[in-house]
């Protein structure tokens, strides 16, 4: 990845085991509706979206009308379910320090992320790790959400870089379409899918323990 000056994290299945929880908060909250969804239909189908976008999904594929006040309800209750489940343990994946603490020393980082951005300081401010991110986009910072490529937009020009200059770690295939429309390169990460999935990758690791500084530059 000769070139390369920068990295963007993707958060939740990269940096962070948090996709089972966000899972579980969205839904208990479809169920008090009376709406069902599956383990197997929520990482079909909705794994990569942000909170209104995976709300809205499940409306258009459950032929739901949703006002927007039903709306506001649901991405509260869904946001509340997960701090909930949030609070109750550590989340960061124990590969997750080890490859900011290598990278932070070579290169500038920023997080895009579908999580709103409260809950991602939250995290790395609990783990000593919030220095190491000057700049995040989180939901709440874009219009479009992922598969958009906004938030990758957004990232790269807070670092001040051109897209081409820096490097995405995702681990959806609606993330990769997000950076890779967004001008950046791209690194797919098998902690939510298996490598078939992210063959739109540029390059495809089983852990960020594959990523050092020397394999951004040689890669």
């Amino acid at each position: 990845m000769t070139g390369i000056h920068a990295v963007i994290f993707d958060f939740d299945g990269v940096l962070a085991d948090t996709e089972r929880l966000h899972l579980v908060a969205l839904r208990d909250t479809l169920a008090t509706r009376g709406w069902t969804l599956s383990d197997e239909d929520y990482f079909t189908h909705y794994l990569g979206y942000d909170d209104r976008g995976c709300v809205t999904e499940f409306a258009r594929r459950q032929g739901l009308s949703l006002d927007d006040g039903l709306v506001h309800a649901l991405l509260r209750d869904k946001a509340r379910r997960y701090a909930d489940l949030f609070n109750r343990g550590e989340v960061l994946y124990p590969t997750a320090r080890p490859c900011i603490e290598r990278l932070v020393a070579e290169f500038p980082l920023a997080i895009a992320s579908g999580s709103l951005r409260g809950e991602i300081e939250r995290i790395l401010d609990a783990n000593g790790l919030r220095h190491c991110f000057p700049h995040i986009v989180g939901a709440d910072d874009v219009v479009d959400g992922k598969p958009a490529p906004e938030s990758y937009l957004k990232a790269a020009s807070a670092l001040g870089i051109n897209p081409a200059q820096a490097v995405a770690i995702e681990d959806s295939p609606w993330g990769l379409q997000s950076a890779r429309d967004a001008g950046l390169r791209t690194i797919g990460i098998t902690t939510s899918y298996q490598a078939p999935m992210l063959i739109g990758a540029h390059h495809v690791v089983t852990s960020l323990d594959e990523i050092t500084p020397q394999f951004l530059r040689q890669a």
